[in-house]
């Protein structure tokens, strides 16, 4: 019976195309299993970059099996570097993988949260590093959720101009975004991400058995990233969601497997298109202009970035709806999508965000150019969008002005 759902899954979908964590969050006792025996790769997704092409392995039990990470580094030192909250759960198993491999390993953990994705942070790598003799030749491993992945990833961009890196995500927002494409950053005061690279990695290694101890708030934080993809390029999978948004939010293994490895086509086949966000990479920051807002104007850690984005696309309907972009149908199975994932639709309610905070966080977006912001909005039916700056600015004001009177209840 299991195989054949798991083919009728299939079947539905072979024509579609396929962050923080707030210091009063506990970690969650892992979920029991279905009687569902998880293969150990359930797929490999490969991001198509020319000669820098590299996969995405998306399965159960790999990082306690370490076959794949030490393939994947070819040197005879590493660094993997983690966080308090990570490392006390799979740090040994990364060390002992690579250990078996006759790889030395140096390790760093960091404490957690988007308030220690800075510049301090980053030079505390270098120093690390250094200390420890690193050359050239040296692989960084980012063990843990976006925050470790972006600065790892950053801190290999620059470490001697350039050294190897791997990904292993251990949240779902790392998994279905973050990890995926290149992107590494740390935040300055003024802005998210305004100081990074572009840079890729060796490889990505998605053990959805982490997410068993991923605590249930930054669960939900992750599926607002899979949620966009739905809504930007990918109909048939937002409307797979609405089937199996309850077995989704249950970490039921098949489901979750499939979302992720649907997630991470999709972004995928967007990175391989325009890897440098000249123009299509854009829009997967769908909700993303004003969900940095919203993080910024809040102070990072307020909302995880998940739960800002769900408030950021929201805004983008909602706005995409006044200029008359798209129908009522679409924003209300936005809407109702955020909501049955559990995700806040409005800001908080103490009225700390405003429209000036808005304005003033926006301008320093990187979409902005030439003095032009430029939105990723909603327009044409489910699955369809534009990056454009052609928009009318009333219309964008009396939308921040609105979900500025309307906090969460």
């Amino acid at each position: 019976q299991i195989f054949i759902f798991q083919t009728l899954i299939f079947l539905s979908l072979s024509h579609a195309f396929v962050p923080p964590r707030l210091s009063t969050l506990s970690i969650q006792k892992p979920l029991k299993m279905t009687t569902y025996s998880p293969p150990d790769v359930y797929s490999t997704v490969e991001v198509d970059l020319g000669t820098r092409t590299y996969p995405i392995y998306i399965g159960y039990g790999m990082l306690s099996k370490g076959d794949l990470l030490r393939k994947h580094v070819t040197s005879k030192k590493a660094l993997v570097v983690t966080n308090d909250v990570v490392g006390p759960l799979y740090l040994d198993q990364a060390v002992r993988a690579l250990k078996d491999g006759n790889i030395e390993v140096v390790t760093l953990v960091l404490p957690d949260g988007e308030e220690y994705k800075n510049m301090e942070v980053l030079m505390r790598i270098m120093d690390v590093a250094l200390e420890n003799r690193l050359d050239r030749a040296c692989t960084f491993i980012g063990l843990g959720g976006g925050v470790i992945g972006d600065t790892v990833g950053f801190a290999a961009a620059v470490y001697q101009r350039g050294v190897k890196f791997i990904q292993v995500p251990t949240s779902l927002m790392a998994m279905v975004d973050s990890a995926v494409g290149g992107k590494t950053a740390v935040n300055h005061p003024l802005g998210k991400n305004m100081i990074g690279a572009f840079y890729q990695p060796q490889a990505v290694i998605a053990d959805i058995s982490t997410l068993d101890s991923l605590p249930e708030r930054e669960f939900k934080s992750g599926i607002a990233e899979i949620i966009k993809y739905g809504l930007i390029k990918d109909s048939k999978f937002f409307a797979w969601q609405e089937k199996f948004i309850k077995e989704l939010l249950n970490k039921d293994p098949e489901v979750l497997a499939e979302a992720v490895m649907r997630s991470c086509q999709n972004k995928a086949a967007v990175v391989a298109a325009d890897e440098k966000e000249a123009g299509l990479r854009a829009t997967l920051n769908l909700g993303h202009t004003f969900g940095h807002a919203i993080e910024t104007g809040l102070g990072y850690g307020k909302l995880l970035h998940g739960e800002a984005v769900a408030i950021g696309t929201h805004m983008a309907a909602a706005m995409s709806h006044k200029l008359g972009w798209i129908d009522e149908t679409v924003l209300k199975r936005t809407v109702d999508l955020f909501k049955q994932a559990g995700l806040p639709i409005h800001l908080p309610k103490d009225g700390v965000m405003t429209a000036e905070k808005f304005q003033s966080a926006m301008e320093l977006d990187k979409k902005v150019s030439d003095g032009k912001l430029r939105l990723i909005l909603l327009k044409g039916k489910l699955g369809e969008c534009t990056f454009t700056s052609e928009f009318e600015v009333k219309a964008m004001k009396e939308t921040i002005e609105m979900f500025c009177r309307r906090e969460e209840e």
